[in-house]
């Protein structure tokens, strides 16, 4: 698997696919093309048919238009081959000629690939391990925790203990603190702020949100909260490495449904449960988010993403709390439930991915840049 690094990432919403992956493609693409006197970029599939909500078109053109026109063309019918997020950008000097002509694709995360390997994205693996269980069994084996192993792997000089909390305090049924804060991230990123990919900006409220109200309630030093993060990290990164994080390509049970597991597996790390009992409480709240669709009214994450995260964080706390009530044994693994959720998203037709053509944004005639402009204005003034 990747660096944690590759499944954090800090950027600007509200779509880590629709608008962080293609601002951080325009970038690159500028960087070898400074000189072009007019810029061409094609969306198509799922960035194209719900690329205006998520401001995609905004995005490409805040990086390219300072130095030269930017047209962008919307092909929303068209799927190329390796993702349903597919880009291809054009430069054009001033006698109109092709100076490069580049396919890239928005693979979920803020993550980039040129559909092949290696490609310019490529980056190192840093874990051996691909699975739960064989991480799980490292653990066991080696009388550690899941945030050990990510510092192993990592590199990182952490100190090495673990974390035995004192029991569970009574602001952990404040549910209305964790809508609030869940809430907060997502409203951020709904309205173009920037937020931290865990491990997609349309799910990115779910880990802060909870994680934010377990240190505020029960005064968790900063390094438990860091362990906590990288044994979240480690359940992302292994549906990331063995199936998908992205809404386009397997719905939001990739997106928010991930998000769910790895805070689940955090909570419990945090009120020091073993391995055993945080794989359980991974595997739960992926569990229960098997088939959710990405149905995004007029393209936009306001409706019904920003609730579905503040469910999400309750979700994963209740997780926590079932896992810990057991010694971590039971019949379906974390792993099983990445791979259902893999053949899951391909059986999902495409309307149901990220389209805006299915599911609750199905016959939404809100769509005229009048409403879109202010929902966007009033994310603006919310965060002023």
């Amino acid at each position: 698997m990747k660096s944690l690094k590759e499944l954090f990432r800090i950027g600007k919403g509200p779509s880590s696919s629709h608008t962080m992956g293609p601002q951080r493609a325009a970038k690159d693409f500028l960087e070898r093309h400074r000189d072009a006197a007019k810029f061409e970029v094609t969306l198509y599939g799922s960035l194209a048919a719900t690329g205006k909500g998520h401001m995609t078109d905004i995005a490409i053109k805040e990086v390219l238009e300072p130095t030269a026109p930017v047209e962008i063309v919307w092909k929303a019918g068209i799927f190329l081959p390796y993702h349903p997020n597919g880009m291809e950008f054009k430069a054009f000097n001033r006698e109109g000629h092709t100076l490069d002509d580049w396919t890239v694709y928005s693979i979920g995360g803020g993550a980039l690939s040129e559909g092949k390997e290696p490609d310019r994205f490529s980056t190192k693996e840093v874990y051996d391990m691909n699975s739960l269980s064989q991480i799980m069994n490292w653990c066991d084996d080696n009388g550690r925790n899941y945030w050990e192993y990510v510092d192993l792997c990592e590199g990182r000089k952490a100190a090495t203990y673990y974390i035995k909390a004192t029991g569970y305090k009574q602001t952990l049924q404040t549910r209305g603190l964790v809508y609030a804060y869940a809430l907060a991230v997502s409203e951020e990123n709904a309205s173009g702020g920037t937020i931290v990919t865990a491990p997609t900006c349309g799910s990115s409220g779910v880990m802060p949100g909870v994680l934010y109200h377990l240190a505020k309630g029960h005064n968790f030093s900063d390094i438990k909260v860091l362990h906590a993060i990288a044994t979240g990290g480690i359940v992302g990164n292994v549906v990331k490495q063995n199936a998908s994080i992205s809404g386009a390509e397997v719905g939001c049970q990739g997106e928010v449904g991930v998000a769910c597991a790895m805070t689940a597996a955090a909570a419990c790390q945090l009120f020091g449960g073993t391995p055993a009992q945080i794989e359980y409480a991974a595997e739960m709240a992926l569990e229960h988010h098997l088939g959710m669709t990405c149905d995004p009214i007029c393209g936009l994450v306001q409706i019904p993403c920003i609730e579905r995260n503040a469910f999400a964080a309750t979700r994963a706390l209740d997780a926590n709390l079932y896992a810990a009530f057991s010694d971590g044994r039971h019949r379906v693994s974390f792993d099983h439930v990445v791979e259902v959720m893999k053949q899951t998203g391909k059986d999902l037709p495409s309307l149901y991915k990220e389209t805006s053509a299915g599911g609750l944004a199905k016959d939404f005639k809100d769509t005229t840049e009048s409403a879109l402009s202010r929902w966007r204005e009033q994310g603006r003034q919310d965060r002023h």
